[in-house]
């Protein structure tokens, strides 16, 4: 017998991280495809569409994650893990079909909305199963695993939408490429029907039967979980003693202002490469002129030919994500988290500083496409992994939970304003404009995580007697 947080990685672990990872699949996946459909749209049916309006629409899955990632967050919190597990993709699924079914602009924003809100259930579910899980040593490699599977979601879904118009060039359809995200998330649904319930949560809530039938169904009959039902005991007897005003410190003081800046504001950052360069990839892709040239009186499907070129060297880009996640997650326990996250926002800056050289230079395209790898390959190796591991590593246990979450949401927000002015600055100032403000958000996200890392640590030498970094 194993106890659950010391038993030996099995492939039935990894059917787990593989299941619940589906979800971070389904969100890059839906950033990658607005991205794709926004130029067809302006082209067969939109063309009135303008540089605010893209902003917007490309903004809309956002602000539904941002919900849904509260909502189900707490509605699983309260009812179980299961039932949503299921819901998400459901819900997903109902709206890509809705949105392909009938092609009006206001449905398309209402149901990516809608996919929004599933994949941020997602995002609050997909991490929780994975840790509650698999053994305590396997927990940061296979939660960082499970995010570093998002770069799939971009991969698949502009190899899908690629193949798809080369065979089927009838670019006025653009919503049936939505047909993608319904094959995915009814595959993710078909794999979670034969799932049990969080053992975790079954524990939290006293129903050590049931957990330790959850157990069994994941792992096999070899799991015991006594260590951590008498642990849930322990935490209940503790929660009926007084706490101590220390304890119960509130979380926007002067002494987590540096945690909050190191955590906080390099997220914000991340999400301009993710979500902005990201989601507008294929349209910055044609803006720095990347594929052939075309006639400035070219008819519709020859612009149409441009945009299928487009989506390929976004492919060929994408193809850089994995091995970024690889590289990183191969780094984080080999040298300082804030060293890797540091280097990584300047190597960034570094390769968007090579695309404007090649823009304004008129270099080889070669030139070009490799600063757009740099930036993908140290975007994905340090902050789109580190961002996401930090907070559990410098905030007090009495004020994790919130930290973890303000961080997130700040994260998101930069990410919403990333998406939004992407293409008002493309409109105004052209790549330009945009490459000039990610190079300053770059600067910005290394030196904010350079310097606030140094004064955490001090900090936290002080406190602990410990340095984290």
């Amino acid at each position: 017998m194993y106890e659950l947080d010391n038993a030996p990685l099995t492939w039935r672990h990894i059917r787990v991280v593989f299941v619940a990872s589906l979800g971070q699949i389904l969100g890059m996946a839906l950033s990658t495809l607005v991205g794709i459909i926004i130029p067809l749209i302006q082209l067969f049916g939109h063309p009135e569409l303008s540089s605010v309006q893209q902003g917007l629409l490309a903004s809309t899955s956002l602000l539904g994650i941002s919900f849904g990632s509260v909502i189900f967050g707490k509605l699983s919190d309260k009812f179980g893990y299961l039932f949503f597990f299921r819901l998400c993709p459901l819900m997903a699924l109902a709206a890509s079909l809705i949105a392909w079914y009938c092609d009006s602009l206001l449905v398309l924003v209402s149901c990516l909305f809608a996919i929004g809100m599933s994949v941020g259930g997602e995002y609050s579910l997909d991490s929780d199963y994975i840790s509650e899980i698999v053994p305590s040593r396997w927990k940061d490699v296979l939660v960082g695993a499970a995010k570093a599977a998002s770069g799939l979601g971009n991969i698949g879904i502009a190899a899908a939408c690629y193949f798809i118009l080369l065979k089927k060039p009838y670019p006025e359809a653009w919503n049936s490429l939505l047909l993608t995200i319904s094959v995915l998330t009814f595959f993710t649904f078909l794999l979670r029907i034969s799932f049990a319930q969080s053992p975790g949560w079954l524990i939290s809530q006293g129903r050590y039967d049931e957990a330790i039938k959850s157990v069994r169904y994941f792992l096999g009959d070899n799991i015991s979980i006594q260590k951590a039902i008498d642990k849930n005991e322990e935490l209940k007897k503790q929660s009926q003693v007084p706490k101590e005003d220390s304890v119960n410190s509130p979380f926007f003081c002067r002494q987590n202002f540096s945690r909050i800046a190191l955590t906080s504001i390099p997220w914000a950052c991340e999400g301009l490469g993710v979500y902005g360069i990201g989601t507008f990839l294929p349209i910055l892709v044609m803006a720095l002129g990347l594929e052939p040239s075309i006639s400035a009186h070219a008819s519709e499907y020859v612009r149409f030919e441009h945009i299928e070129d487009s989506i390929l060297i976004t492919l060929l880009i994408s193809a850089f994500i994995l091995p970024g996640f690889a590289l990183g997650l191969w780094l984080i326990n080999k040298v300082s988290i804030i060293k890797l996250q540091g280097l990584s926002f300047i190597l960034c800056g570094c390769g968007l500083v090579i695309l404007l050289l090649g823009s304004l230079l008129k270099l080889p395209i070669w030139i070009s496409i490799l600063g757009f790898i740099i930036f993908e390959l140290f975007l994905n190796a340090g902050p789109n992994l580190c961002t996401y591991v930090l907070p559990s590593l410098v905030f007090p246990v009495s004020v994790r939970g919130v930290g973890s979450g303000f961080a997130a949401a700040v994260g998101k927000f930069g990410a919403f304003l990333a998406v939004f002015f992407v293409p008002v600055l493309l409109d105004c100032g052209g790549m330009t404009a945009v490459l000039i403000v990610s190079i300053i958000i770059q600067i910005l996200g290394a030196s904010t995580t350079l310097y606030y890392g140094r004064v955490v640590n001090r900090e936290m030498q002080k406190t602990t007697g410990k340095t984290v970094f």
